[in-house]
């Protein structure tokens, strides 16, 4: 080991590098993809192999020297997957997507090797140490920021859906997911993709690679004890045709104990022999997945191989272990490069794929939306016929659906009990039995799977990837997809391009669900959207009818890059407003709905419909009495904060300013008094309370309870018109 002199301006940073290589003079000379190509000749050739076992040292030796550099983040789960990635890239394949957040600093590895962090100014090894781990930089788990790689990856279990995402929107290019181990226990990662398989059957140019490396974060893994013939049985019971699984173990020519092992302590014939295996095991898996078949690759190998530690106490770099530590040196040392080598892995890299991943991958660019034209609205006149309002949506997103095959609607729970059958109807249920009776045909575009996490999954990851979705579902369950939907939304505020943006409609809310009981009342979900509203990208949106409703979906639909969550009734209620009123909603918060003259001036603040029936009946009461009323409806709360609450100028794509201005706010607000109401969560309706100089109360859900109506569910949290105007001249004394 020496200090090399001439290294290639990218390699400032890398403290070793051998002075020579063996199997250089005669693998190395020539880059394994000629110039002009995208990939590899053949997996079997000699120098491919050779310069893919390259190209996975290479990955090791950055992965474990950028977390040393910080002392912090997880170098051993990529660290047993090396190999695989490397042979995707020579083999041609960039679209790489991983269910894995702790994999993060090694798949900046590969995507540095084909300069694509250039486009974030990290041009060599010294750069992307100095920013892993920092603002502005190569963060912890990857996000939707960093040029080239196609997801963000942090809760363990969510990195499939975007695969399937990708190869629906994309036939004919292949999407690998690695899969840890460790997250394999969780049941959502194996039903996602049973559904989605049944659903779309001609879709299966996605890739599942397992990373079957015996452990977790901190112990061994659950699935470590299975057999290799009961991994090969759980993968095909669950749908997979094809299993490919190689094995580590089966090249050991080092004697080394227990079923997982590290192939870079093999002889190197036995390197050359596992890595011409994976290598061909990837080609096989990655043909057969793009022909048509279902397909699975397993790579078994120990956690840890070629980094500073095996085993779980690979995972993770704590203070002290830093790039200057013996262990630390002596594992960079063995996975050194002679400085030629580096740059043979860099020339194979860069013409990979036809280039970095940062100009090829499918994400890097706009996806082609259909053009769905005006979208048709329908009025109704102001204290007319009763409407339901998911139902008005709902025609809507047929429309939508009907023009934009790409489409989806996502709902676990069934859309015709939501009030949004007519959904079903347009664009039917897509199942593999055709029956006119349920809607249901194998071409629809209602995605109907039990799991939220698998309806949230495909619904955002779809916009993520650039097309239209709705993601419909019972406000009570909501918060079963909603990790991915955040996932998602976060993302979009730093992507780097425009993306249409990831729609939902609550429906069934708590007050409509007495019978079903507390189960089935679970309106303190919007204290997830509250507490993220300020995030500066996220609109939770009330509208207060069947026409209110219409306008809150056109807007969503006009937007780019931001979540967008619709909460409505699924009951016939009042019109009791127009197109144009919800659109200034929109656009300020809120709209005055009546105003009732009085000696003194009591505003209701009310967020949701039901929700108005109560504080309607308040304002007769008071008026009887000589009190003067006004009935605010929130739209979009959103709107209602200050421009420093929100971090809106954060968001890289349509960043979203606009709130309403000190005047305004006043006068919608002020008055002698001020009820604020909803029959959600209080923090809901913060904004108004913050920013509010009258006296003034809160009425909100508490719990729930069976009830036999909206009207006694309400009451049993003190949602009452009786309560509101006690509460109310209390306040104006």
């Amino acid at each position: 080991m020496t200090v090399a002199t001439n290294i290639p301006a990218f390699c400032q940073g890398i403290q070793h590098f051998k002075e020579d290589l063996p199997g250089f003079t005669e693998y190395g000379q020539t880059a394994a993809i000629a110039e002009g190509q995208t990939a590899i000749a053949s997996p079997t050739d000699k120098s491919a192999v050779y310069q893919t076992m390259l190209a996975a040292d290479a990955l090791r030796y950055l992965t474990l020297h950028i977390t040393a550099s910080k002392q912090s983040g997880h170098p051993g789960g990529f660290a047993s997957i090396a190999d695989a990635i490397a042979s995707l890239v020579m083999l041609g394949h960039k679209n790489i997507i991983t269910e894995v957040g702790h994999h993060a600093p090694g798949f900046y590895s590969n995507v540095f090797l084909d300069t694509s962090l250039e486009a974030m100014g990290i041009n060599n090894v010294k750069d992307m140490g100095d920013r892993f781990r920092e603002m502005h930089g190569l963060l912890g788990h990857l996000s939707g920021q960093i040029p080239g790689l196609l997801n963000p990856a942090g809760p363990l279990g969510q990195g499939q859906h975007f695969a399937m995402a990708g190869a629906k929107l994309h036939p004919g290019v292949l999407f690998p997911v690695t899969i840890g181990d460790g997250g394999l226990g969780e049941p959502y990662i194996m039903s996602s993709f049973g559904h989605f398989n049944t659903s779309f059957p001609q879709v299966t140019n996605f890739l599942p690679i397992l990373v079957w490396n015996g452990f977790s974060q901190e112990h061994h893994s659950m699935v470590s004890t299975k057999s290799n013939e009961e991994m090969i049985a759980y993968w095909k019971g669950n749908g997979f045709e094809e299993v490919i699984l190689v094995n580590a173990k089966d090249y050991d020519d080092t004697n080394q104990p227990g079923d997982y092992v590290n192939s870079t302590r093999f002889s190197f014939e036995a390197r050359m022999a596992f890595s011409q295996a994976v290598l061909e095991a990837t080609d096989k898996a990655a043909k057969s997945a793009l022909g048509g078949t279902l397909t699975v690759l397993i790579v078994k190998q120990l956690k840890g191989s070629g980094v500073h530690k095996d085993g779980a106490q690979s995972h993770n770099l704590y203070p002290g272990d830093s790039v200057d530590k013996d262990y630390i040196i002596a594992a960079l040392k063995q996975r050194a490069l002679t400085p030629e080598a580096w740059q043979l892995v860099r020339n194979n890299y860069v013409r990979a794929s036809g280039g970095a991943a940062v100009d090829t991958a499918m994400t890097e660019k706009e996806y082609p939306l259909a053009n769905i034209g005006t979208i048709p609205m329908e009025e109704y006149p102001i204290g007319g016929d009763k409407k339901v309002a998911t139902t008005a949506m709902g025609a809507i997103a047929a429309y939508v659906g009907q023009q934009d095959k790409d489409f989806i609607v996502a709902n676990a729970d069934g859309n015709a009990a939501s009030g949004i059958k007519n959904i079903n109807t347009a664009l039917k249920i897509i199942h593999p039995t055709s029956d006119d009776t349920y809607f249901q045909q194998p071409n629809g575009q209602v995605y109907e799977p039990l799991s939220e996490d698998a309806c949230a999954g495909l619904a955002a990851a779809q916009a993520l990837f650039g097309a239209r979705t709705l993601w419909c579902s019972y406000e009570s369950f909501a918060i079963n997809g909603l990790p991915i939907w955040q996932t998602v939304t976060q993302a979009m505020a730093e992507l780097r391009r425009p993306t249409p943006s990831t729609i939902t409609l609550f429906t069934a809310g708590a007050l409509e669900q007495g019978r079903n009981g507390w189960t089935h009342q679970r309106p303190d979900v919007e204290n997830y959207f509250a507490g993220i509203m300020r995030n500066g990208n996220v609109f939770p949106l009330f509208p207060c009818d069947a026409i209110s409703i219409q306008a809150c979906y056109e807007w969503a639909l006009s937007t780019k890059n931001k979540g967008v969550t619709i909460t409505a009734s699924k009951s016939p209620l009042e019109i009791r407003t127009t197109l144009e009123q919800t659109r200034e909603g929109i656009a300020k918060g809120g709209i005055v709905i009546q105003e009732t003259p009085g000696d003194k001036t009591v505003v209701f603040a009310v967020i949701g419909d039901m929700t108005l029936i109560p504080a309607l009946a308040a304002a007769e009461q008071l008026k009887a009495q000589g009190i003067g009323s006004k009935i605010v409806s929130i739209i979009n709360p959103r709107r209602l904060y200050r421009p420093t609450d929100v971090a809106w100028d954060t968001i890289t794509q349509s960043p979203d300013g606009d709130f309403l201005s000190d005047a305004e706010f006043s006068a919608m607000f002020d008055g002698d008094a001020l009820i604020c109401v909803t029959g959600g969560s209080s923090a809901m309706l913060e904004p108004v309370m913050l920013r509010s100089n009258s006296k003034r109360d809160v009425f909100a859900w508490k719990r729930g309870e069976t009830g036999n109506s909206a009207t006694q569910i309400m009451e049993f949290n003190g949602i009452t018109a009786e309560n509101f105007v006690k509460r109310a001249k209390e306040l104006i004394g």
